[in-house]
């Protein structure tokens, strides 16, 4: 059993993802007491399509994180988009805000990394840590702490610290005992994946399918979308995704599915499940704040805990990363002061930031959903959108959100504009 002292911290982080490790790292290099807790032990698989944008390296960079290929990333110089026979390779934006490179790194490995480095900040983590639920004031019903199962012999242990951050991903058992449940009016997507020995493994494109082939039916097409990112190691991570806006979502066999998409590819590939090296398994995205709110009686909600996906293309580790930096920033100056009503009142800060940062742009991404839901405007966007490179380049700035937030080029300015002026969401 851990003493007292052990057991207290100014913040408790809960989920040592993404969203957890980069909030317990920048809290840590602010000077704050922090405890990560983590219920699993690395390194450990989480479903993800192992690709990060620009945007991702920006935050990876802030943490201090060598992205060099020698440090065992694998780079990539932009998308490839292909759709109706045709086939487009965009590079990613020159920008002020991001460089102009993605990577490509298993999650596996990814995750330990940024653990590992909030641990070097000062956070101190605990791993096989599983917490069971909050621990609230009887007064005020304000989060004071966790209870968790701690180590092999799942312990039962408490864990105080005035702030608790929920950064325990989609199911977020933390947020639903604080009574915040997900919103139905916000999209929600699936995905699966798999990794597959094949040739194309050193790609330097991530390669988006905005349409997918049936083997079974060459006539017609399988709903969803598609990508294939090469890991750089003789493997591809392949997978597929659906959002609930479209009438398939629930009610097909998706691992049948990318089996019947991945037969369909030029047998050259070698795409077959002779090749598959796992299971094929799958995650839930939530997108566009399908949880609130986010800052609520000592509580804040970091990544997908809080939905923070970006509807617009599923992409949630960057967001994820700097919901942490924001949340981390909001809680270095709430705890800097005196007095309940000013820490209060910074902490209530958190969710109009978020919403100044992402809610116009994410209303646009539920309105685009909703659209592509449509089998014929999808067909229609893919047909005409993909022979104007100049308009595909525009799209690929506003579904990556990747502008520059002042100054910029005239497609920049477009996309930060109607951001800016849509409602938030």
């Amino acid at each position: 059993m851990q003493s007292l002292s052990e057991n207290q911290a100014d913040v408790i982080v809960v989920g040592a993802g993404p969203a957890g490790s980069t909030t317990a790292y920048h809290l840590a290099q602010a000077g704050l007491d922090v405890l990560l807790l983590e219920k699993t032990a690395f390194p450990r698989e989480k479903i993800c399509g192992d690709g990060l944008t620009p945007r991702a390296v920006t935050q990876l960079v802030r943490m201090g994180i060598d992205t060099s290929e020698s440090n065992g990333w694998l780079h990539n110089k932009g998308l490839r988009i292909l759709a109706g026979g045709v086939t487009l390779t965009l590079d990613w934006p020159e920008l002020a805000a991001h460089p102009n490179y993605g990577l490509v790194r298993p999650r596996a490995d990814f995750d330990e990394l940024l653990a590992r480095q909030a641990r070097k900040a000062g956070a101190r983590v605990l791993e096989n840590c599983n917490v069971t639920g909050p621990i609230l004031d009887p007064r005020t019903s304000r989060i004071t702490g966790v209870t968790a199962k701690l180590g092999p012999e799942k312990t039962e242990t408490e864990f105080r610290a005035p702030l608790v951050v929920a950064a325990d991903g989609n199911s977020t058992r933390l947020s639903i005992a604080m009574g915040l449940h997900k919103r139905e009016d916000r999209p929600m997507g699936v995905a699966y994946r798999a990794y597959y020995k094949n040739p194309r493994h050193n790609d330097d494109y991530l390669e988006s399918w905005l349409e997918l082939s049936d083997a079974k039916n060459p006539d017609r097409l399988l709903p969803g979308y598609g990508w294939i990112f090469g890991m750089g190691d003789g493997t591809s991570n392949i997978g597929l995704g659906i959002l609930d806006t479209s009438k398939a979502f629930g009610h097909v066999d998706y691992r049948d599915m990318m089996r019947r998409w991945l037969a369909s590819t030029p047998e050259e590939w070698e795409l077959t499940e002779e090749n598959r090296t796992c299971p094929i398994r799958g995650a839930a995205l939530p997108m566009g704040f399908n949880r609130k709110p986010h800052y609520t009686r000592g509580l804040l909600l970091v990544g997908d805990a809080g939905g923070m996906v970006n509807p617009f293309n599923g992409e949630g580790i960057p967001y994820a990363m700097e919901s942490g930096e924001l949340a981390a920033r909001v809680i270095a100056q709430a705890n800097a002061r005196t007095g309940t009503y000013a820490r209060e009142l910074a902490l209530s800060d958190y969710p109009r930031i978020l919403g100044e940062t992402y809610g116009g742009y994410y209303t646009l991404g539920r309105l685009f959903v909703k659209l592509i839901g449509n089998p014929k405007v999808m067909q229609l966007a893919t047909q005409r959108g993909l022979s104007h490179p100049m308009l595909m380049k525009f799209t690929l700035k506003l579904l990556a959100n990747l502008t520059d937030p002042r100054g910029g080029d005239a497609m920049d300015r477009i996309i930060n504009g109607i951001a800016k002026v849509t409602p938030r969401a």
